[in-house]
């Protein structure tokens, strides 16, 4: 049940797996950052155009009726994670999360302007003063900045940033931009600065249901109790072979490898859901261990079955399952985007009168064709129909620019003396003239009426 918070002042640590998480950090915030600023042409390389029902993505423009697309995507990305969760873990949560990369750049900022874990705590205690109130200040005032970038820049996917910028402080920008970076900008605010470990605790689904993925030889960060206990304080000058025989194990219970955990639990007490498998205790434990002159390894990477002597699986039944399945998929999607036609048509029959006859016995039926260029290039398209002998069209060619659409009402007629039963299948076939690799059927009823 929800127990009251307990504020949890984070220690900076240095080391080899904090530095990859910061990397991955920082490389995944400026890409978050800066694509909506990178032009495609005329048009920003990643621009969800909802009210023109476009979705591009540098040179592929998608529409809503390649909906399927997405969805296959969201299940790529879903067995990505089984995978990953299966072999190393909640590493996702630890290196890649948002939520986990924007608390620890607020995180770092607390730092910068406030010092550290103790210089925090105490500051806190202290009564208000000049220099903490101007500490305060600058912190929740840079914090808010970030929170307003970040809800600009998301908003910047679906409306041109550099439109964007001088519409929101001139007031002229859409009611829905003014919500949605607000919106962005309070919960970036209240996520990464204040619940920060509550949001993984309690409100993210993934820190519930991961156990079900873990097996015994998912990698995990876990403290080796086996070397690590008895705990306890011993002078530095006590080399590893003099504790040993001690009756001492290697944990100096520093209580460092709590100090600088997000979640704020002790990894000594086992394996915990909280965990976001991030390594600051890992970073912190070394160079402990550094320091006392001690092999490293009392806090790493490792499985339990390698922590109770057993062997480790790495090829197991479930991981190479997983392993098959996004495989497949992940061929699957790239086969379906790279064979995709960037046309799409739809043919419509008219309802309103079934067929017409011609004053020289002839019969007509009229279509409503939607023609949709997908391709970043004008295109001239060639009509034909097929299906009946004698079959003629009143329109043999098609123009739409580059990433647009249009409608024709074409009309298609036959001789009279060809009809020999009430309703028959048409085909007609759009290709683009410059590029007859572009092309595309679909197939329609042609009504007549029968003469005996």
């Amino acid at each position: 049940m929800y127990a009251s918070r307990r504020h949890i002042y984070v220690r900076e640590i240095k080391g080899f797996f904090q530095r990859l998480r910061r990397a991955s950090n920082w490389l995944l915030m400026l890409a978050f950052f800066l694509l909506p600023w990178v032009p495609w042409g005329d048009r920003p390389a990643i621009w969800f155009n909802l009210p023109g029902r476009e979705f591009h993505i540098f040179s592929a423009t998608f529409y809503p009726q390649e909906f399927m697309l997405l969805s296959w995507l969201l299940i790529i990305c879903a067995f990505g994670l089984f995978f990953i969760t299966v072999f190393a873990g909640r590493v996702w949560c630890g290196y890649t999360c948002p939520q986990s990369v924007w608390t620890f750049l607020y995180i770092w900022v607390e730092h910068r302007l406030e010092g550290s874990r103790n210089r925090r705590i105490k500051l806190d205690k202290q009564p208000m003063s000049a220099d903490k109130l101007w500490r305060k200040t600058a912190k929740h005032a840079i914090w808010l900045i970030i929170a307003l970038a970040t809800g600009v820049t998301f908003v910047g996917y679906f409306t041109p940033i550099r439109d964007l910028v001088v519409e929101l402080p001139t007031l002229e920008a859409h009611g829905w931009s003014y919500f949605w970076t607000g919106f962005f900008l309070v919960f970036t605010y209240l996520n990464a600065g204040w619940l920060r470990e509550q949001v993984c605790i309690y409100m993210c689904p993934y820190a519930r249901f991961q156990s079900v993925m873990f097996d015994r030889d998912t990698l995990i960060v876990s403290y080796d109790a086996a070397r690590g206990e008895p705990r306890g304080h011993r002078k530095k000058s006590l080399s590893h072979e003099q504790a040993r025989e001690a009756g001492h194990g290697d944990c100096i219970d520093c209580d460092l490898c709590v100090q600088v955990c997000p979640t704020g639990i002790d990894i000594r007490d086992g394996l915990q859901y909280e965990c976001i498998t991030c390594a600051a205790c890992i970073d912190a434990c070394d160079s402990v261990m550094d320091k006392m002159g001690y092999p490293r390894g009392l806090i790493r990477y490792t499985t339990e079955n390698a922590l109770e002597g057993k062997p480790t699986h790495i090829l197991r039944p479930r991981l190479m399952g997983y392993l098959a399945a996004l495989l497949v998929m992940i061929g699957l999607f790239a086969w379906t985007v790279s064979d995709r036609t960037p046309l799409s048509f739809d043919v419509e029959r008219d309802r309103n009168r079934l067929f017409q006859t011609t004053s020289e016995g002839n019969i007509s039926n009229s279509y409503t064709l939607t023609v949709r260029n997908m391709d970043g290039e004008p295109h001239v398209y060639r009509l034909e129909a097929s299906g009946l002998p004698g079959l003629t069209l009143d329109t043999e060619s098609i123009r739409v620019p580059a990433s647009d659409s249009r409608q024709r009402v074409v009309t298609i007629t036959v001789p009279g003396d060809v009809i020999e039963q009430p309703s028959h299948a048409i085909t007609l076939r759009l290709t683009a003239e410059r590029s007859p690799d572009i092309s595309l059927e679909r197939e329609a009823r042609f009504l007549g009426e029968l003469r005996r």
